[in-house]
């Protein structure tokens, strides 16, 4: 970078003068400020070499280093892939004394887990009709806690793709350490769209060594109202033997969330997995210090500005 400090001197030296004739044309004559003498101009030199030499520093990004600073980790990744599916519009799930729908309740609860997350890696996919990486594997529990409040019903399409997501989860586990991968996945439906079947994903998963636990969401029985009256209603939605098939094909569990209170559970029996021994890595951010030489260069930049000659006084007298 620093290579550049002779530039100024080779464009003057070797580039070829303007033509004359050439100029910048104003709306009125402004009376700039002539040097009083040689020792003024080769003030001016000096002053412009000094502002260049401190823009050449600043876009060397000049950095200090800061204490390092331990990071405590588990050796445990976990990817989060949450259904937002239309079908999680439905408001049959309960949420202290009020109904909400079945993703409100996913998201509050999931926020809650992810803050608790501290040492792990956490990431986060969002599946509908297709499956998006939301958040890639990171330690910053907070950045995927904010993504996961930010989350809305349909953001991925209105269908299913369950087995899509599985695929798209073992993509990103299986550079980790064996040990390490983890796949949360919750769905309140069936596999209604995607490329891949749920049960050829859970094999792909099994032979990468991803452990799936898969969370079942929705009341068991939704409330119907007809001519004044409210019937039970069976929720066949959700295809409780392709989620369990799923968990115990690759060593996980299978859990049935039909409250807030079985979600918050399944969640705390997740939790409560073997972490990996834990250990710790050193961070080292650096302190940029760029601005301060860049901000000294402004400064000497418009100390050579002709302010008097550009004072209303001195205008209207040109």
């Amino acid at each position: 970078m620093f290579a550049l400090l002779p530039l100024p001197w080779l464009a003057w030296r070797f580039l070829p003068p303007a033509a004359p004739g050439v100029a910048l044309h104003l709306p009125q004559q402004i009376a700039l400020a002539r040097a009083s003498g040689g020792s003024a101009r080769r003030g001016r030199v000096v002053v412009a070499m000094l502002a260049w030499l401190l823009v050449v520093c600043a876009a060397a990004r000049p950095q200090q280093p800061a204490p390092p600073q331990a990071l405590e980790h588990t050796g445990r990744a976990l990817m989060l892939a949450v259904d937002t599916s239309g079908s999680m519009a439905i408001e049959d799930m309960r949420y202290g004394d009020r109904a909400v729908s079945r993703f409100a309740a996913v998201r509050a609860i999931a926020h809650r887990f992810i803050a608790q997350r501290s040492g792990d890696e956490v990431g986060l996919i969002l599946f509908g009709s297709h499956a998006y990486l939301l958040t890639p594997m990171t330690f910053d529990i907070d950045a995927v806690a904010k993504q996961m409040t930010g989350t809305e019903i349909g953001l991925a399409g209105r269908e299913t793709a369950i087995g899509d997501a599985i695929v798209l989860a073992v993509k990103h586990l299986e550079a980790l350490p064996v040990r390490a991968r983890v796949l949360v996945l919750l769905t309140d439906g069936v596999n209604t769209a995607g490329n891949v079947t749920p049960q050829a994903a859970a094999e792909l998963a099994r032979a990468a060594g991803v452990r799936i636990y898969t969370i079942g969401v929705g009341s068991d029985a939704q409330a119907v109202d007809a001519f004044g009256m409210q019937f039970q209603m069976q929720d066949s939605q959700l295809d409780v033997q392709a989620l369990t098939r799923i968990a115990d094909e690759t060593g996980g569990r299978f859990f049935r969330a039909a409250d807030v209170g079985q979600l918050a559970a399944a969640y705390d029996a997740i939790d409560a997995l073997e972490p990996l021994a834990s250990g710790a890595s050193l961070l080292r951010p650096n302190r940029e210090l760029y601005p301060w030489p860049l901000a000294l260069a402004l400064l000497l930049a418009c100390s050579l500005l002709p302010w008097r000659a550009l004072r209303p006084g001195r205008l209207a007298r040109a």
